[in-house]
């Protein structure tokens, strides 16, 4: 899973939840896949994203030094920044761990890079 899909993953689905974001996320086994930087898409990207969010992420990436824990102005302009949040949310692939809903504490596991977001019966 991208860190940049984790961004867009909520437990509101559950009965009772009001927000279910941002999950908690733990990783248990990650890698890093290089891609293409397009410094445009990266730009284009950042108004759909909750930047707690993405804070969040690096610090369980531990890439805080590289990402501000505030979306800093004009952030089109800073090409090294546009490049280390390329790095988090594109390049960072977490293959094993967990989401957990902040409102029930319900854990989700994060198996072969795919997280399982299925709800039981009594959940719906």
């Amino acid at each position: 899973m991208k860190l940049s899909t984790y961004n867009f993953l909520t437990s509101m689905a559950i009965k009772g939840v009001k927000v279910g974001f941002p999950l908690k996320l733990t990783i248990s086994k990650k890698e890093v896949v290089e891609s293409e930087f397009n410094p445009t898409f990266v730009e284009r990207i950042l108004p759909k994203l909750d930047w707690s969010a993405v804070y969040g992420a690096a610090q369980v990436a531990e890439l805080t030094e590289d990402i501000p824990s505030v979306q800093p102005e004009n952030i089109g302009e800073n090409e090294l920044l546009l490049q280390k949040l390329h790095h988090l949310l594109f390049e960072i692939d977490v293959l094993e761990g967990q989401l957990e809903c902040p409102e029930t504490g319900r854990v989700f596991p994060i198996t072969d890079g795919i997280p399982n977001m299925l709800l039981n019966e009594d959940e719906v």
